[in-house]
């Protein structure tokens, strides 16, 4: 039993944060490979840190080298470097190999899980219908992707951060000695003064990094939307080619882009002026950082007290420190793109879960929606249905019918009654209104709308849709083509189009009954199916429906009187009076 109007699950209502999008990777049936490879990609970056640790005792050593004229010394330590050199490339290449790998597995498996929570249960149209949120494709495609890379990124170099800090730490406090001064008659020493140097500089850069910049994760939030329908009015554009041509719409259209393109023009803007100010910032913040450690180290340079390889070692152990530090100030604009990507996806997440528990409190649905039961019955049948808008007002009544085995109903009534709302209500797909829809079990229920959805492939993917090619034989499909007057087609099964511009109304429709053949479905809902097509041709398919599948039930939408000659029971749809809505 499938009940349209049942609740969410109170984990479905549970908060959506960052964290509950990042953990199920880590939990799944990938979990040990995924743990693998992280720890992998983790040994390589301690190993670098290392490295870079024992590069800045290279480095005092080498200028101390050179100060002191010691050739020997210096040959020695350029050996030395060459096998670190060598050394952290090969682990820079395949650290990066191993998280582009991860980082891929990573949002394929999110990709999968996406796809199903949207295409599951009606989600997609659930989301489309209602206008839920823009531009699902691309949260799947961009934003899976960007979530999965960033969020490995943003973790990993953290870690390594953490590491090269308390690394170079102990080094920087070692090497830079005490500062020592008077004040007010007093003897004042503070060890290690270059730390507390640093993390003082790194604190204040952060600060002003966030105060300055901040409205960019919002800024950038907005602008991955308005890129995104821009994209899909172009895309609509292209598919739409010939209908935009007939109708001389080119200038609308130019002028609708333009419109689009302008979103993209001012938010841009913003993201300029911000960037700027951000670029600012880390930039004048790096620099100071460049000559900042050699001057505090200097004086005590100048006084011997320190040799020169030792200046190297603090300014480069400083540098180290200070980006460190720095992290936040220097991924900042990496974090603000991450933000918004987390944001998009949890709207996205709480959409796709939350389409039921909108319809079960809709005013559509307050005396509990129309309920959809598969029973063991053999008719199916509708009891007090009552079909409305979603936001509540009533559309239509239906009156209580059951629809058996080889019956035939013409469904009519004036156009916006509710006839193709009817049909959404009997597919499953419109739970506004009230009332139940009883289906015997297992049926097999095939809806044809007016215009058909073709994939983009083979002529043979698109007639056996939404079964696979393979279920049925060259053979089948080339007769099922020929009785439907589309013998010009039945040797092209295996050519790739897109065969929605290939085929006109008329062969669409006719590639529709086709299908129709194929599948033999136990209830065929024909809705203005058949509108495109001449009498001649509508007839015939008609025939070939009444003598292929004479123990199937049709119901169709139809405004041709000519089509009661097919049907033997009549359903009436009309628009609910206004006196009765008031009331």
């Amino acid at each position: 039993m499938t009940n349209l109007s049942s609740r969410a699950t109170p984990e479905q209502n549970e908060r959506i944060t960052a964290w509950s999008l990042i953990k199920p990777y880590w939990v799944s049936e990938e979990r040990w490979i995924a743990l693998g490879l992280l720890v992998a990609i983790i040994a390589i970056n301690l190993s670098i840190v290392w490295i870079n640790v024992r590069l800045n005792f290279w480095n005092r050593d080498f200028f101390n080298a050179l100060q002191g004229k010691q050739a020997a010394q210096f040959q020695h330590l350029l050996l030395v470097f060459t096998g670190y050199a060598f050394a952290y490339i090969f682990l820079a290449v395949y650290g990066r190999y191993l998280r582009q790998m991860l980082g891929f597995r990573w949002r394929q498996w999110l990709t999968t899980r996406f796809l199903g929570d949207w295409l599951g249960d009606g989600a997609f149209y659930r989301i489309e219908r209602d206008r839920l949120a823009d531009n699902p494709d691309q949260r799947i495609s961009d934003d899976l992707q960007s979530f999965a890379t960033a969020t490995l990124t943003l973790t990993l170099d953290l870690l390594s951060t953490v590491v090269t800090l308390f690394s170079f730490v102990t080094i920087l406090w070692t090497v830079s000695g005490a500062l020592s001064f008077a004040l007010a008659g007093h003897a004042i020493s503070i060890p290690g003064y270059m730390v507390w140097v640093a993390v003082v500089y790194a604190i204040f850069g952060s600060f002003i990094t966030h105060k300055v910049n901040h409205p960019l994760v919002s800024i950038n939030y907005q602008q991955q939307r308005v890129e995104a329908d821009f994209r899909f009015g172009l895309i609509r554009l292209r598919e739409n080619a010939e209908q935009i041509a007939l109708y001389d719409g080119m200038d609308t259209e130019r002028a609708n882009a333009q419109g689009l393109f302008q979103h993209i023009r001012d938010n841009w803007t913003r993201v300029m002026k911000y960037t700027r100010r951000l670029t600012f910032v880390q930039n004048f913040y790096g620099q100071v950082a460049i000559i900042f450690p050699l001057v505090v180290a200097a004086p005590r340079y100048f006084t011997g007290a320190i040799a020169f390889g030792v200046v190297t070692q603090i300014a480069d152990a400083f540098g180290t420190v200070s980006a460190s530090l720095s992290w936040f100030v220097d991924n900042y604009s990496t974090l603000v793109e991450w933000r918004a990507t987390v944001n998009r996806l949890r709207e996205f997440v709480r959409v796709v879960h939350a389409p039921r528990l909108k319809e079960s409190v809709s005013p559509a649905t307050e005396h509990g929606g129309i309920n959809l039961h598969f029973v063991d019955a053999n008719a199916l049948s509708t009891e007090h249905l009552l079909l409305s808008l979603p936001n509540g007002e009533p559309l239509s009544e239906v009156r209580d019918i059951a629809i058996k085995p080889g019956s035939r109903w013409l469904v009519r009534g004036p156009s916006g009654a509710g006839k193709s709302t009817l049909m959404r209500a009997l597919a499953g797909l419109w739970p506004f209104g009230e009332g139940s829809i009883d289906a015997p079990v297992d049926a097999r229920m095939m809806f044809i709308p007016q215009q058909s959805y073709l994939p983009i492939g083979t002529l043979k993917a698109a007639l056996t849709y939404p079964s696979a090619p393979g279920e049925y034989s060259d053979d089948e499909c080339r007769e099922a083509l020929r009785a439907c007057r589309l013998e010009d087609y039945a040797d092209r099964l295996g050519e790739s189009a897109h065969w929605t511009r290939v085929l006109s109304p008329g062969e669409q429709q006719r590639l529709a009954g086709a299908r129709v053949l194929l599948h033999k479905p136990d209830y065929l809902f024909l809705d203005e199916a058949t509108s495109a097509l001449d009498p001649d041709n509508e007839n015939r398919l008609y025939k070939l429906f009444d003598d292929r599948l004479p123990k199937a039930a049709i119901v169709s939408v139809a405004h041709r009187e000519s089509l009661a000659a097919f049907h033997d029971e009549t359903l009436d749809i009309e628009r609910m009076p206004e006196e009765r809505i008031a009331a």
